[in-house]
């Protein structure tokens, strides 16, 4: 096998196991132990012991005292502080995407595929968080800064352990939010970008909050 096979390879077993952990398929607490997911994939262990690496690096699982890798445990309390420090960020990120001039078509684009999973043919999960995640990405890049985008992504992927797409009544109202968005960095204001960020992350923090008070 060449280099390049290989880090294909790992990139694959990274990209799988990945997709269990937000998907629910793997929860918080699971042990990810190499020779069981070598054998679960079809593969050796060094590939999946460079993804438990990166899994890692990325937040999603834990090595407590050295111990055998688990899927990381995301609190109530990590969750809203994780929310925080999003709205920090992305409301900035919103601001700064509005106030630069660059090319409208990605967010025209962006635009019609939101407005296009509320007509008839409703999108997977999978499918609306790829977009969504899409979206943020581009608003972070559009502000100019690889940094910010970086924190973005892997706040956002931490918040999405916890949710999962649990919160089936926040579709509607988070595609309108984000079309909000969207237009306010077309028309370059900054100021309704960043009340329209705002919003969106405080209606996702208000519905987090509700949905762990009807668990418990």
């Amino acid at each position: 096998m060449t280099i390049v096979q290989a880090q294909t390879l790992s990139a694959s077993v990274h990209d799988r196991l990945k997709g269990m952990i937000l998907s629910g398929e793997l929860p918080a607490g699971t042990r990810l132990q190499e020779k069981a997911f070598a054998e679960r994939l079809g593969v050796s262990r060094t590939p999946v012991r460079e993804a438990i690496a990166r899994l890692v690096s990325e937040g999603l699982v834990s090595r407590v005292n050295g111990g055998a890798p688990t899927v990381s445990k995301i609190s109530i309390t990590d969750i809203m502080e994780l929310l925080h420090v999003r709205r920090l960020l992305e409301c900035e990120a919103a601001r700064q995407a509005a106030s630069v001039t660059g090319p409208a078509e990605p967010f025209v684009t962006l635009r019609k595929r939101v407005s296009d999973f509320l007509g008839p043919n409703r999108p997977t999960p999978a499918e609306h968080a790829a977009l969504d995640d899409e979206l943020h990405g581009l608003i972070a890049k559009r502000a100019g800064s690889a940094l910010l985008n970086e924190l973005i992504v892997g706040l956002k992927l931490k918040t999405r352990m916890f949710d999962n797409g649990s919160i089936p009544e926040r579709f509607e109202p988070g595609c309108l939010e984000h079309i909000e968005v969207i237009d306010a960095i077309l028309a370059q204001d900054p100021d309704r970008a960043d009340t329209a960020m705002r919003l969106h992350l405080e209606n996702v923090r208000t519905a987090i909050l509700a949905h762990v008070n009807r668990l418990f």
